[in-house]
């Protein structure tokens, strides 16, 4: 049986018109937003992860827990930020404003995110990508957003062709699980092993865009683990970390290009084990677990999975 490895792509576009908006929230904008949603008649529904979803027409609202933050998609995003979002809920005009209010987005820098160091089961892919006033705007209009925030793996796939072709430099590290769990014994915890991953990725970048000044990828450990992972290419850079930084277009796009080659890893090895593999951490991951140990022998979680979960010992542990 054989596992995708490593690849790296570069790509063109025409890009879209924009159809996506989010913004953060205070509790009380979550309030304010859900009033003004009923008073405009829109229909609500539960779906998982979210605090509500609204939908009226072909505009969908949705406010997620984590955050909270609300997601604007469809047909009307613009009216209904500017005449109900801005003015009845955040207090404040910045549809439009992002090169005025925050500039940074526009300036050249490399964005670097990753896919699948939460899931049990699959590899992890660390993804960088190049933006600059240009290609940022390019990727705001086609609706480049933080993968987490795309609720389709179909969507996924087609932001990821839109980012492919744009022909700004890119680069994706997939580490397969056996190469994962080597690494993760090596240096010992999950954040030096990111620092690692997020190091090699720049150091590709840099060797396709030498003259950019700036890296920028969420929080997860100080600058400078990431800043002794660098070998000579990278060390010249200004190494950023910051929480949500996924808002910015370069991460964003990183995340979606490592998204969509964790989802491609996970098919593949689903059709070639003949088992549907789940991702996450949750009860039927450890009963698909179960049932390929049971299947194949306990050997078949290196392959597969990262063995330093506590799934993986709860897995094994029944068969000592």
């Amino acid at each position: 049986m054989s596992f995708p490895g490593a690849i790296r792509y570069v790509g063109l576009q025409s890009m879209p018109s924009p159809s996506v908006y989010t913004s953060p929230l205070t509790p009380g904008q979550v309030q304010l937003l859900r009033e003004a949603l009923v008073a405009q008649n829109f229909e609500f529904e539960e779906k998982p992860y979210t605090i509500f979803t609204a939908r009226k027409d072909r505009l969908n609202v949705a406010v997620y827990e984590k955050g909270p933050k609300v997601v604007v998609q469809g047909k009307g995003l613009e009216d209904f930020i500017t005449f109900t979002l801005e003015p009845q809920v955040l207090g404040e005009a910045r549809f439009g404003y992002d090169e005025v209010f925050e500039p940074e987005k526009f300036a050249p820098h490399f964005g670097i995110d990753e896919s699948g160091k939460g899931d049990f089961f699959g590899p992890l892919v660390v993804a960088g990508v190049y933006t600059d006033e240009r290609i940022a705007r390019e990727f705001k209009a086609a609706g480049v957003q933080d993968s987490k925030n795309i609720g389709s793996d179909k969507k996924v796939r087609e932001l990821a062709t839109i980012i492919r072709r744009s022909k700004t430099p890119q680069t994706v590290i997939l580490i397969g699980p056996e190469r994962y769990n080597q690494l993760f014994e090596k240096f010992g915890n999950l954040n030096k092993l990111l620092a690692w991953g997020h190091a090699r990725a720049i150091e590709n970048l840099c060797g396709l865009q030498p003259d950019c000044p700036r890296a920028l990828s969420d929080k997860f450990a100080n600058e400078h683990v990431i800043q002794r992972a660098l070998m000579e290419k990278g060390r010249g850079l200004v190494l950023e970390q910051r929480t949500k930084a996924e808002s910015d277009y370069a991460v964003a796009a990183a995340s979606i290009l490592a998204r969509e080659k964790f989802i491609d890893w996970m098919d593949k090895t689903s059709e070639e084990l003949g088992v549907k593999i789940p991702r996450g951490a949750s009860a039927q991951v450890k009963a698909v677990a179960r049932t390929l140990v049971d299947g194949r022998g306990p050997e078949i979680l290196s392959k597969v999975a990262k063995t330093h979960f506590k799934t993986a010992a709860e897995v094994l542990g029944r068969l000592l």
